[in-house]
């Protein structure tokens, strides 16, 4: 039997790994290199003042290990000390972690760039394709995820590297292209006077569509959170709902190929988060990957990329434990996101 490779990560084990979105938070630790990671319950965010009593309640006090690290990804931008959550009241402070939790060195990354270290290894095991599509192993792929918000990142490869890429691409410009669109849109709530992919693509964005397509047919909307839309359209109670889910996946499918073309994603496209997975059984994956093809004049190129939905039950978990363990094979900067005791 050859020998293990020593591990080359530049972090001290054990490793917190934590996943801080805008509704919930998940925490793992990972004893060292070779250990599967011990994951903890989710968190609701809204149920603790901050990270810190989040992580004593939820991950310290229920287990003996102390570790020495901690990696997390966030659903903000990450920029000096004091760290915002874009959809969460949680205050990210890293110096106070390391002071407060025994913690001698903190890495904080976007959430999205977590997802993005997910799918440099996700197989067929872990995502379902919609459509068929021609997977190249080493070329560049993209994620998106409606949650809270909407993620975008990507991911290249260079230097026998994998390299996310960060950005906001969830408030890029959503317009109408059909007839239908056109009815609906007028109807939407817009942030600043404009519709991004945000204010459709996420889960208050599916009550926005919702209450649009309620307004545009003259009909008062019966259903105020993601999930009332949702059991509306499994029961076929409501058919503004069942349309809702219809077109929320036709005008994800629209941004995924965009997203596709901007970075060329041959390697495909993979849809996070959980509120895609509770709806795949609604969606007509026809006209989905229909919506992700039609980008003339590059329809050849779209029938090529892939488009799939992550399956894997933790995915941004399972990216920043693929980073902790070997760091080497990921070019993520970590200046100025790396704090030390």
């Amino acid at each position: 039997m050859a020998p293990r490779r020593k591990p080359d990560t530049f972090l001290k084990f054990p490793i917190l790994i934590g996943d801080i979105g805008g509704t919930n938070a998940r925490f793992a630790i990972l004893k060292d290199a070779f250990a599967e990671p011990k994951f903890f319950d989710n968190v609701e965010t809204a149920s603790f003042a901050s990270i810190d009593a989040a992580i004593q309640e939820c991950v310290l006090d229920q287990t003996s290990v102390q570790p020495k690290s901690a990696v997390l990804a966030i659903a903000g931008p990450i920029d000096g000390d004091e760290l915002d959550l874009t959809n969460c009241p949680w205050v990210i402070r890293p110096k106070g972690m390391i002071a407060d939790l025994g913690l001698e060195e903190v890495v904080v990354i976007n959430d999205f760039e977590a997802q993005a270290l997910a799918i440099s290894a996700i197989g067929d095991g872990g995502r379902a394709e919609i459509g068929n599509g021609i997977h190249r192993e080493g070329a560049s792929r993209a994620v998106i995820g409606p949650g809270t918000g909407l993620g975008v990142a990507g991911l290249v490869r260079a230097r026998n590297m994998w390299i996310p890429v960060a950005g906001e691409g969830g408030h890029i410009d959503i317009g109408p292209r059909t007839e239908r669109d056109h009815a609906i849109w007028p109807h939407l709530a817009t942030v600043g006077g404009r519709i991004s992919g945000e204010q459709i693509l996420s889960g208050r964005g599916l009550v926005n569509l919702y209450n649009a397509i309620c307004k545009s047919a003259g009909k008062v909307s019966d259903c105020q959170t993601p999930a009332e839309v949702t059991r509306a359209a499994e029961a076929g109670a409501d058919p503004q709902a069942k349309e809702a889910i219809e077109l929320f996946s036709i005008y994800l499918g629209r941004i995924a190929g965009d997203i596709a073309l901007v970075f060329i994603a041959r390697g495909g496209v993979y849809i996070a988060g959980g509120i895609f997975k509770r709806l795949l059984p609604l969606v007509d994956h026809a006209r989905m990957r229909e919506a992700f093809e039609d980008k003339a004049p590059h329809t050849h190129l779209m029938s090529e990329i892939p488009l799939y939905v992550i399956t894997e039950p933790q995915p941004a978990l399972a990216g920043l434990t693929a980073f902790a363990r070997s760091p080497r094979f990921f070019g993520l900067e970590t200046t100025g996101r790396h704090w030390k005791a």
